[in-house]
């Protein structure tokens, strides 16, 4: 999105004659940036020496310093020159801008935006985009049908200069010191200087926010950490003449990135708010794909990341915001380790057994505000130091996890996954599989007891969704899909729907508590509990049944696991879950029962070769780019969302795949770990990134899963890949910088490992019957 507002801010001098800014060099005074990404996505930057710091910047104090990121091609450009050249440029266009109008409300009919009310009357429309930044949450709550728009205002300073005595080269860069959480650049022959403080003040806290925009009272005493830092790294600025110290306030989202596009709950309705301090700089990119969202129905890349929809109500609670912003705007100068979680908003949702697995040694972590198990602590291990451990190379719960994945191989283990999406599709008729067979690529009209994994595709083919459906009725649906998707997926059905008064969908997240048991002796535990038997062919893969454990009656027991390893899901109406967990973990204990986190599920699946959404699989994902075509059914009866391109794709031939990609040469104790994102290298051409990674305790390597594609062919048209291609290639991984060989396959390493495992013993017994 940066790249595109660079270039659309040049182009606007162009079209308008307003200079929008001046090109500028922009380094980055930290070491350990992730500069590898950057360079895929075709940023320059490099690593350079503090002696080049100081010839690009004669006021920047070199002596603590290690080196710097250097982007060379970055720019400055001054926002209300911007502001100005967009006006002139969209009156241009015909475009009508109405200044000093207040909006009132949003008015909707039958849950589409149908005009907007103003202090000037009411405006007919079809769309409506709230960018109203600070003000968005208000304004939301404003209409008939209150939206939700998650942002909170925070006091953000900046101190002018006057005229430098000796004025900076024009070509100076912008400095950004994130350990002194400062950044400066040139401006007006001085210099402009802000920062994001470890105390931000939240405003607006209380009532309706009628402030204009206009700067705040100074704060010399909260600013002054951040002048010690600007003067630690420009001692020279001591004797520089003060403007002014700027206070203008900024907005900030729960999770440090923008909010943009079509609401859940209104047509019609679009965010584009929430820019976390970064409004200009990716203002033209996000304007870009939401106006695309708006005319095609979509984006032209990947932005769930950014979508309003991966948020819902739990997340608009005023508390909740004042309290995270608070987190969020110091994170923004901070080195993130990966796998690290926000530490305000928590517990806001929970399952029933969290008290218990928290005194068992529960480690949390946080999605869709749901508490998730990450691992479990054993007795006399350190708390306080694993709680603190930030790093980028091998975490101290490797061993712990190891523990819990050897324990899922060869024993039984439990894991809580109350947090998935759980939906019920029901019907008087055959509109709920008519629905399914419409939105799903699999086919789900299949005996009752059955469990269907599918994909809800787009027009385009892409994965909208990744779910489990079982078929509990002739007529009725159970739907399981990944924990963040619950607003996500609940829009997109109901977008869908038809309006019937037969059909209904429920959201019955909250009814159930989940629970994995993972490991060949899952089903001796649970025989014992419901007596009856648990084995392959009395309860084959794949299958549902709803059956009583312990006391408990109406358990959904599921023959899958998410992971690849034998086991079942467990669904359980709360008011069962303590009961059914404590027989659980009771029965388990003579075969080796022991709680297990969700670092052990993601290291499970990863080696399995399975694809998770919202990880590597997203609206631009096909089946045919991640080898499921096995559960996409061309001849089934309904014309099923996505089929034509999908018939086309197979036609034309894929230009990605997902690939599985094993590490050598690379040492679990010393090296970095590859973690996501890292650039894909074939025959020393970058070829993909990675998109998710994980220790293997099977293989003990590492495994990173990720898409490779061919170079352009002619004329620099996309060229199909073939198996050959995959298989043909010398593939590297880049972690920082260092590139490490890596064996890429598309099958899972682990099915390859327990063949060749099982060959071995089978010799080993022949030989010895032999003898």
């Amino acid at each position: 999105m940066a790249n595109y507002s660079n270039s659309l801010y040049q182009q606007l001098e162009e079209e308008t004659g307003i200079k929008t800014g001046k090109p500028l060099r922009h380094s980055l005074l930290h070491l350990y940036l992730p500069f590898s990404p950057l360079r895929v996505m075709g940023i320059s930057c490099n690593i350079i020496k503090p002696k080049e710091v100081a010839k690009l910047h004669p006021l920047v104090n070199i002596h603590d310093l290690v080196g710097a990121l250097h982007l060379p091609a970055d720019a400055v450009v001054s926002p209300p020159e911007v502001n100005h050249a967009l006006a002139v440029a969209a009156a241009g266009q015909g475009v009508q801008i109405l200044e000093r109008t207040s909006v009132q409300q949003v008015l909707v009919e039958k849950g589409h935006v149908m005009a907007v009310e103003t202090d000037r009357g009411s405006i007919e429309c079809e769309y409506f985009v709230n960018c109203a930044g600070q003000w968005a949450y208000e304004l939301g709550q404003a209409s008939e049908m209150k939206v939700s728009v998650p942002l909170h205002g925070c006091e953000h300073f900046y101190l002018l200069t006057k005229p430098l005595q000796e004025p900076l080269p024009p070509n100076a860069p912008v400095v950004i010191d994130m350990d002194g959480r400062i950044y400066a650049r040139p401006w007006q022959g001085g210099l402009l200087s802000g920062g994001f403080e470890k105390n931000p003040k939240p405003i607006f806290t209380e009532g309706r926010n009628q402030l204009e925009i206009q700067n705040m009272q100074e704060d010399w005493d909260h600013f002054e950490p951040m002048l010690c830092a600007l003067l630690r790294r420009m001692p020279g600025l001591e004797s520089a003449e003060i403007h002014q110290l700027v206070n203008c306030p900024e907005s900030f989202t729960p999770d440090m990135r923008c909010l943009m596009g079509e609401t859940p709950g209104v047509s019609g309705y679009y965010v584009l708010a929430g820019m976390n301090s970064s409004g200009l700089a990716f203002a033209g990119g996000a304007g870009k794909y939401l106006a695309e969202w708006m005319t095609y129905g979509y984006p032209t890349a990947n932005v769930w990341p950014l979508d309003i929809k991966r948020f819902g109500n739990l997340q608009s609670s005023r508390t909740f915001l004042r309290h995270r912003v608070m987190e969020v705007m110091p994170l923004l100068y901070e080195l993130k380790v990966p796998r690290w979680d926000f530490q305000t908003g928590r517990q806001l949702r929970t399952s029933p057994l969290y008290d218990r697995l928290d005194t068992q040694g529960a480690r949390w972590m946080e999605k869709h505000g749901f508490e998730r198990p990450k691992y479990f602590v054993p007795p006399g291990k350190d708390l306080l130091s694993l709680d603190q451990s930030k790093t980028f190379y091998k975490p101290d719960w490797f061993d712990i996890v190891g523990a819990e994945v050897k324990c899922c191989k060869e024993a039984v283990c439990v894991i809580d996954m109350s947090s998935f999406t759980k939906f019920e599709l029901t019907s008087t008729g055959d509109q709920a599989l008519e629905l399914l067979q419409h939105l799903c690529a699999n086919d789900l009209d299949v005996p009752v007891g059955h469990i269907v994994h599918t994909g809800m595709l787009n027009e385009r083919g892409g994965y909208e969704n990744d779910c489990s459906v079982v078929r509990l009725s002739k007529n009725s649906f159970f739907i399981v899909s990944p924990t963040d998707q619950q607003v996500h997926c609940w829009s997109w059905i109901k977008k869908h729907m038809p309006n019937d008064p037969h059909l209904h969908l429920e959201d019955v997240s909250w009814k159930y508590t989940a629970l994995n048991l993972i490991g060949p002796r899952a089903m001796d535990v649970l025989a014992e509990l419901s007596y009856v038997s648990m084995t392959p062919d009395h309860f084959p893969s794949m299958f549902c049944k709803e059956m009583s454990v312990g006391y408990a009656n109406g358990i959904r027991v599921m023959s899958m696991t998410h992971t690849g390893e034998p086991g079942f899901m467990l669904y359980i109406p709360i008011e069962y879950a303590l009961h059914v967990y404590n027989e659980v973990m009771s029965v388990g204990q003579k075969y080796g029962i022991r709680n297990a986190g969700y670092y052990a599920l993601r290291s499970l699946r990863i080696e399995k070769f399975f694809a998770f959404w919202g990880q590597d699989l997203d609206a631009f994902t096909t089946p045919l780019e991640c080898g499921r075509e096995f559960r996409v059914k061309f001849d089934k009866d309904t014309n099923f969302l996505g089929r034509e391109a999908l018939l086309q794709q197979r036609q034309d031939g894929v230009f990605r795949r997902f690939v599985m990609l094993v590490l050598e040469d690379h040492d679990t104790e010393l090296d970095l770990w590859p973690w996501w994102g890292e650039p894909i290298y074939r025959n020393g051409q970058l070829a993909g990134t990675t998109t998710s990674s994980a220790y293997s305790y099977t293989l003990e390597r590492h495994v990173c899963l990720g898409f490779v594609s061919p170079p352009p062919g002619k004329e620099g048209l996309p060229t199909p890949i073939t198996p050959d291609f995959i298989n043909r290639g010398d593939y590297e991984v880049d972690i920082a910088g260092q590139r490490y060989p890596a064996k890429a396959k598309l099958y899972p390493f682990s099915s390859l490992f327990t063949q060749q495992k099982r060959r071995k013993e089978d010799m080993e017994l022949s030989n010895l019957q032999g003898k």
